[in-house]
């Protein structure tokens, strides 16, 4: 129980770091590419799971396209690993 919580933290923390860029103008899309691809790698590692897999292609495309940002897709990947794990 105590690491689904520990894996909430990270993941908020993770989808912080992504928003980060988005407050330096210019700089923010230019992190971009190269947090696209590591969040990916990330969401895949950390929740190896089947919905991951589908999260970390949906965050990819977030955080490639600009003004998208703000998604919060290390969370949403938490919540849906987690209503999975309960439906099985």
């Amino acid at each position: 129980m105590k690491s689904k919580y520990i894996k909430l933290l990270g993941s908020i923390l993770l989808d912080v770091v992504g928003v980060i860029p988005f407050f330096f103008p210019g700089l923010g899309e230019m992190v971009d590419v190269v947090w696209a691809p590591l969040s990916a790698y990330l969401i895949i590692k950390i929740y190896n799971n089947k919905v991951s897999k589908y999260t970390a292609v949906i965050g990819f495309i977030e955080e490639a396209l600009p003004f998208t940002d703000f998604v919060p897709t290390f969370t949403i990947t938490w919540v849906l690993s987690l209503w999975l794990e309960r439906n099985n």
